[in-house]
């Protein structure tokens, strides 16, 4: 059985989701940040980067998003949430979970994190007051170029489904108005109506 560590309202609800629209064999472990347990001696002996996600498997730990979704994209196969058979598409869901892990969520966290990057209290200040227009300007792109509805990669739903759907319910929190993209917030909606979806939330709340 897979063992799956994750704390809520992070982007592990992503893997989480994948978890379940799988049909993955699995047991969830809440990890609680409010308590410091991702920095406690139990757990960096699980994930050393104090982080979540972490999906231990029969033959060691996995972190970092966009492999655990493509690992369990991989290992379920007959869920076909990969266009595994297709090189080309298979880049293509790959550039698309890239650009949400390494432009998308850091453009996010400079709201909460922005120590991570600086320590200058004026500079922290000014990632924090950019957020709105950065991590816009991020979903503007999606919109515009690299959603083609109503899934991301056309009719197939795909790993990069929960991923986006993550990323898209921080909006609000950052000052965004989900309202200028229509196409990912019907993605959201359309998403949240999902039964994995709405079990997994719950126990992301």
């Amino acid at each position: 059985m897979l063992k799956f560590f994750f704390s809520p309202q992070s982007c592990a609800l992503a893997s989480h989701i994948a978890l379940e629209e799988a049909g993955a064999d699995y047991e969830a472990v809440r990890v609680d940040f409010s308590k410091n347990e991702q920095r406690g001696a139990a757990y960096l002996k699980i994930n050393p980067k104090g982080r979540v996600p972490a999906l231990a498997t029969d033959r060691g730990v996995l972190t970092e998003t966009p492999a655990i979704l493509f690992f369990i994209a991989q290992t379920h196969p007959a869920a076909k949430l990969a266009p595994l058979e297709d090189p080309f598409d298979l880049g293509r869901l790959q550039a698309f979970n890239a650009y949400l892990c390494s432009t998308v969520h850091v453009a996010h966290a400079h709201r909460m994190r922005g120590y991570r990057w600086a320590d200058d209290p004026a500079a922290i200040d000014e990632m924090k007051r950019k957020v709105p227009q950065t991590v816009g300007d991020c979903f503007a792109l999606i919109e515009a170029e690299m959603f083609e509805g109503p899934f991301v990669m056309g009719d197939a739903f795909t790993i990069a489904d929960p991923y986006l759907f993550t990323l898209a319910t921080w909006l609000e929190g950052d000052g965004v108005d989900p309202a200028r993209f229509p196409k990912i917030l019907a993605h959201r909606t359309r998403m949240a109506a999902r039964p994995a979806v709405a079990k997994v939330w719950a126990l992301h709340q």
